[in-house]
């Protein structure tokens, strides 16, 4: 059966994410994806001047983000997946598989730490498991940022022609992000096994601590993921940024060493989020500061982010 052509002389596009269904119809009433009624209103809310927002259009925005991310998490099945065949495909019909991120992450952290424990003048039984577990977390996390670009604009098949939620892809990257952390955790293990060094019951703060990492980290990947929609040229700003931001930051040195310079690691975020995990797992417990930076900046992200997904998410479909 033929297609018919629209008055511009296109063929239809299918799929709701190319049309999305919770933009606003001129035409009357309709229900989204997420079921939720999709009308125009702008009679009974207060009109706001500075956005053309009314109260009732914010709230119907911010539900609509909501439940975009409630249909993600009953989705779980399906980003678990995906995130794993993600991992597989990169390393398929190789030797190793997975197991060349342990290795090559394995070597770099083994040689850096004989090298600067000489450089710094430090006892390697000290100086390896601090750059061990400052490598593995910072690795974790700078992945957030550096594959935030492509969250989006990488899946653009899938926005195009497949009923989705938008959050389900930033589970995906997230999960894919945790199961190589895994596969590198196994550096820490060999290398407190080797120097017989336990951090005791302190090791199960690391939990609190990683779930915060990871948050931040999944909030970070969803603001920088539409950004990069939108302007193309962040992702490679984001890449010079974090280089500078890994020197800036004590992974390869200590805090310590600054003397009474600290200013740079007291008011550097990502020293906190790095501290609240690598703390624990070397026995030692986070200061107080370092929670407070860590779960405000937590709240400040889930806010702001949280205000930026539900303006602008009806805009990704068009921009990828």
């Amino acid at each position: 059966m033929p297609v018919k052509r629209n008055r511009l002389g296109r063929m239809p596009v299918f799929g709701t994410s190319s049309m999305p269904l919770d933009q606003p119809s001129t035409r009357g009433a309709g229900k989204d994806a997420l079921g939720m009624t999709n009308k125009r209103i702008g009679t009974s809310g207060s009109q706001t001047p500075s956005s053309g927002l009314t109260s009732n259009e914010r709230k119907s925005r911010a539900s609509l983000a909501i439940a975009d991310m409630a249909s993600a998490a009953r989705q779980r099945r399906l980003w678990l997946r995906l995130g794993w065949n993600d991992i597989m495909q990169r390393y398929r019909r190789s030797v190793l598989g997975p197991l060349w991120l342990t290795v090559s992450m394995a070597i770099m952290i083994v040689s850096l730490g004989l090298l600067y424990a000489q450089i710094f003048q430090s006892r390697i039984d000290d100086f390896l498991p601090y750059l061990c577990v400052g490598f593995l977390v910072w690795g974790y996390f700078s992945s957030f940022l550096t594959e935030a670009g492509l969250l989006f604009v990488g899946s653009e098949t899938y926005i195009k022609q497949i009923k989705l939620p938008y959050a389900l892809y930033v589970c995906r990257g997230t999960w894919s992000k945790v199961i190589i952390f895994a596969h590198n955790f196994v550096i820490y293990l060999g290398v407190m096994a080797y120097f017989h060094n336990s951090p005791g019951a302190n090791a199960l703060l690391a939990v609190p601590g990683f779930v915060l990492l990871t948050i931040n980290g999944a909030l970070v990947t969803l603001f920088i993921g539409m950004a990069s929609a939108r302007f193309r040229d962040i992702p490679q700003v984001i890449g010079s940024l974090v280089q500078i931001l890994f020197f800036i930051t004590p992974i390869m040195w200590k805090s310590d060493q600054l003397k009474d310079r600290t200013l740079i690691v007291d008011w550097n975020p990502f020293y906190h989020l790095i501290q609240i995990v690598r703390d624990p797992l070397l026995g030692d417990i986070p200061t107080a500061a370092t929670y407070v930076v860590v779960i405000t900046m937590t709240l400040i992200n889930l806010v702001v982010v949280g205000l930026f997904f539900g303006r602008f998410r009806e805009r990704i479909s068009y921009w990828v």
